[in-house]
């Protein structure tokens, strides 16, 4: 086995190896592209929350609309579905919130079942492999009428553990993924709605007066500028 290339390696796996070469690929494309995705929303939620907060309560709403506006995070854009909607009935806008949440929460969990796909069949695939290796190895084994040498069934056996192996080595790096990626995706769940609650909390401690006052100067009555 020492002098066996990675691709001899590859190939005595039989043609398992190939559907996990195809999960490989697959997941470490997905883990590039919403690694990048998480890496260009590295704003401060917090900070963000204090600010649009801060400007709401002195009643500056254009300074708190264009400040959400200027980002394009998920926390951002759900405070900006808030403010443009600052002056419908509670309920409409709570409904409005609540589903500029739910499609922000779709586009950051965008292709994370895939990894978690990939790290429950990866194993699968390489036992799979595994066992029907087991069977020719046996089988080849019970063919040989005595004259089995020790080396024909390790030979076997290690040929066919290969899969196991290969099925592991993909499954691992995806479920570590997975749950990163699943861990910052419940972090901004919590954030969009601490930002609501903070808005909630800013809007009422103006009276609702001169939140009114300077939502009505931002939007007018052309209510069709208030629509998310």
């Amino acid at each position: 086995m020492d002098n066996l290339s990675f691709y001899d390696v590859f190939l005595r796996g039989g043609w398992v190896m190939w559907p996990l070469l195809f999960c490989s690929v697959l997941g470490a494309a997905v883990i590039l592209e919403r690694g990048l995705f998480f890496a260009r929303m590295g704003m401060d939620t917090k900070r963000f929350e204090d600010g649009v907060a801060a400007k709401l309560r002195r009643g500056d709403m254009a300074g708190a609309l264009a400040m959400s506006l200027a980002s394009p995070h998920p926390v951002a854009r759900v405070a900006a579905v808030y403010l443009r909607n600052l002056l419908r009935p509670a309920e409409l806008r709570t409904e409005l919130v609540r589903r500029e949440g739910s499609l922000q929460l779709e586009r950051v969990e965008k292709r994370l079942r895939v990894l978690a796909a990939i790290s429950h069949l990866a194993p699968l695939l390489g036992l799979l492999g595994t066992v029907l290796g087991m069977v020719l190895a046996f089988a080849k084994i019970e063919g040989l009428q005595g004259a089995m040498k020790p080396g024909d069934l390790a030979g076997g056996i290690w040929q066919a553990l290969l899969t196991t192996v290969f099925g592991l080595a993909v499954a691992i790096p995806c479920m570590a993924a997975y749950h990163g990626f699943e861990g910052l995706a419940d972090k901004i769940a919590r954030r969009m709605q601490f930002v609501v609650t903070a808005l909630d909390e800013a809007s009422g401690t103006t009276g609702g007066a001169v939140a009114d006052e300077s939502a009505r100067e931002l939007v007018g009555e052309d209510w069709s500028v208030v629509q998310p």
